[in-house]
């Protein structure tokens, strides 16, 4: 395995003056624009090299994308959830591995917007305004349940001394801070943020799957690295009124799934207008006017308009969340958790059934190498792996059944 050193720009951290500026939605939109569309054209290429979109991802980041949906008065574009995930879905149609290496720093965006109590909440807010990225896995490959905590940190002094092997640590590359647990000699769980060019946090380019490939989910080991009081949260027992923490991340996972989908409508536009050419028998003389590759499309715009659909009808529902509390809460984040799992379960058969539609609007030169059009399977295929959708139906179908909650693991 090849570990991977990357020394990002400093951040500055909390109490650092901020950047006079003012950001909108609308702005961020429109500065980010030419940044997609270059990532668009370099997809392909760069997955084949291994070649991560550093440059572009750090303009993207300098832009404040993650600051889209934080208040204006506290140094943010504004905007609400479905400005967010719309932008999300914007990224992913560029290029589904940026969006996806991304996702740690939108949803610690997402937590400090939609939660005043969330610990460290200003410290994050100041390091999103000074356009830090982040990266945050749990998980271990330790022979325990899914969740178990074998990383451990050992008290010494004013801090911990952590060690362990984390995995899936989607992000790590490009990221600025790194987000993790462990577990201390009396088995107390804690939560630490540290910077990614801390002593001893190597973070490796080994992640091995056939799509996502440049998501940078390899694995994090920490060797004896530091962790002072002050970057430390422990784990607590109390839940908030709204317990469904998980969403935002699912339906995140979901816009991924919308944005491959879009991106397979748009390949497959790009082909038969420039590429393909009528089979034998077709009635029409060029690819456009046949009636079966126009059907396809027009099939495969409706996977993609679905997809989109629900994803942003979701975003609505986790907004509508902001400002109850109580029992209110907890039912209104039982019935997001809900819609967001739905909306997962029709973005990810669309985007897999919009990626098997591409190829039946041409003819064998359709699957050549050159055009990479394999990719938005691959990737919407290993994207979807990471919460099964069967779960996601199983638990819609309970709760409009019986009323049973969703489970609190943070994947609903």
């Amino acid at each position: 395995m090849t570990a991977v050193h990357v020394s990002p720009a400093p951040v500055p951290e909390h109490g650092v003056e901020r950047r006079e500026e003012y950001l909108t939605v609308a702005g961020i939109r429109a500065a980010a624009a030419p940044v997609l569309t270059r990532l668009g054209a370099t997809a392909r290429a760069r997955e084949e090299t291994r070649d991560y979109a550093f440059d572009d991802v750090r303009e993207l980041a300098d832009l404040g994308i993650a600051l889209t949906g934080i208040a204006t008065a506290e140094g943010g574009g504004g905007g609400t959830v479905r400005d967010v995930v719309e932008l999300v879905i914007d990224i992913s149609r560029a290029d589904s591995n940026v969006a996806q290496a991304l996702r740690p720093t939108f949803l610690a965006a997402n937590q400090a917007a939609s939660r005043e109590d969330v610990p460290l909440r200003e410290i994050n807010l100041e390091r999103l305004r000074q356009r830090a990225l982040f990266v945050g896995t749990g998980n271990e490959r330790n022979g325990g349940a899914s969740g178990s905590v074998s990383t451990t940190a050992r008290r010494h002094g004013d801090g911990y001394v952590v060690n362990g092997r984390k995995f899936y640590s989607t992000g790590a590359l490009y990221a600025t801070y790194f987000s993790s647990q462990a577990v201390t000699e009396d088995g107390t769980i804690i939560r630490f943020t540290v910077p990614v060019d801390r002593a001893g946090v190597d973070r490796r380019d080994d992640f091995d799957a056939i799509g996502q490939r440049l998501t940078q989910s390899g694995s994090t080991w920490f060797n004896d690295v530091w962790v002072s009081d002050d970057e430390v949260v422990v784990a607590e027992d109390s839940r908030p009124d709204n317990p469904w923490q998980g969403s935002f991340a699912q339906l995140y996972l979901a816009a991924v799934q919308a944005g491959i989908a879009a991106r397979a409508l748009d390949d497959a536009v790009w082909f038969v207008r420039e590429q393909a050419r009528p089979i034998k028998h077709s009635s029409a003389t060029q690819s456009v006017d046949d009636p079966y590759v126009r059907a396809t499309v027009g099939e495969l715009g409706a996977r993609v308009r679905a997809a989109r659909a629900v994803v942003l009808s979701a975003a609505e529902e986790l907004q509508n969340l902001r400002g109850l509390a109580g029992e209110d809460a907890r039912r209104a984040g039982a019935n997001a958790a809900v819609v967001v799992a739905e909306s997962g379960v029709i973005a990810i058969e669309s985007a897999l059934r919009a990626s098997e539609l591409l190829f039946d609007v041409g003819g064998g030169s359709i699957t050549n190498r050159e055009w990479g059009f394999d990719r938005h399977w691959r990737n919407a295929r290993t994207a979807a792996n990471h919460n099964p959708r069967q779960w996601k139906a199983a638990v819609a179908g309970a709760y409009h059944l019986t009323g049973e909650e969703p489970p609190l693991t943070g994947l609903f």
